[in-house]
C-alpha cells in the first residue's frame, strides 16, 4: 500500500475550461500521476479514466468514487484505448509528442482537448529543461490545426504555482458555436 499523497490543486488553466464539458461525459486524463485533475472532474460529476504509468500513483486514487485507473505505458507500448473516444482529454506537465495524434483522434464530437505544459525557455526556471520535453512556440497550436477549434491559447512565463515557462491550450472537435457556456 502506498502512503498517502497531498494532491496539489487542479491546474487554473483546465479549472478555466472544465465548465464547458458537457454534462457527463467521460474525461480521460493522460499522464495521470497522482490524479489532481481526475479527482477534480469526479467531483464535478464526471466519470474519469485515469491513465499512467506509476502503479504507486494509481493506487493513491484507485477506488475514489467516478475515477477508474489504467496502468499503462504510453511511450513504449501501443496506444491502450483505440477506437474509444472522450468528452474531454485532460493532459498537464507532460509531453511524448508520438501521442498527440491518439489525442485528438480519442476527442468524440464536441469533446475538449485541455492541454498545459511545458515549453522552451523553462530551463531558466529548472526541470523539464531537456528540448525533447519542452514544446516549441505555438506547437500545440500547429498540433491540432485543422482539426480542432482553438478556444483558448496562451504562452509565456508564470509565477503561480512555480515560475515555469508554459503553453497551454483549449481546442474542440467541432462546432464552438454549439458548445454551452458556463
Amino acid at each position: 500500500m502506498s502512503a498517502p499523497h497531498e494532491t496539489p490543486a487542479p491546474s487554473a488553466w483546465v479549472m478555466r475550461w472544465a465548465g464547458l464539458v458537457a454534462e457527463g461525459a467521460m474525461v480521460l486524463d493522460v499522464a495521470c500521476g497522482h490524479g489532481r485533475h481526475a479527482r477534480f472532474f469526479a467531483e464535478r460529476g464526471h466519470e474519469v479514466l485515469a491513465v499512467d504509468r506509476d502503479e504507486d500513483a494509481l493506487a493513491s486514487i484507485a477506488g475514489v468514487r467516478g475515477i477508474t485507473t489504467l496502468h499503462a505505458d504510453l511511450e513504449n507500448a501501443p496506444w491502450p484505448l483505440p477506437g474509444k473516444t472522450f468528452g474531454a482529454v485532460v493532459v498537464t506537465n507532460y509531453l511524448w509528442r508520438p501521442l498527440m495524434s491518439a489525442l485528438i483522434a480519442a476527442l468524440a464530437p464536441g469533446g475538449l482537448l485541455i492541454y498545459e505544459t511545458f515549453m522552451r525557455g523553462n530551463e531558466r526556471y529548472g526541470r523539464p529543461s531537456n528540448p525533447e520535453f519542452l514544446l516549441r512556440p505555438g506547437e500545440l497550436l500547429d498540433a491540432v490545426s485543422g482539426r480542432l477549434e482553438v478556444l483558448g491559447f496562451e504562452q509565456g512565463v508564470v509565477e503561480m504555482p512555480k515560475a515555469a515557462v508554459v503553453q497551454r491550450i483549449c481546442a474542440v472537435r467541432g462546432d464552438a458555436t454549439l458548445l454551452r457556456l458556463p
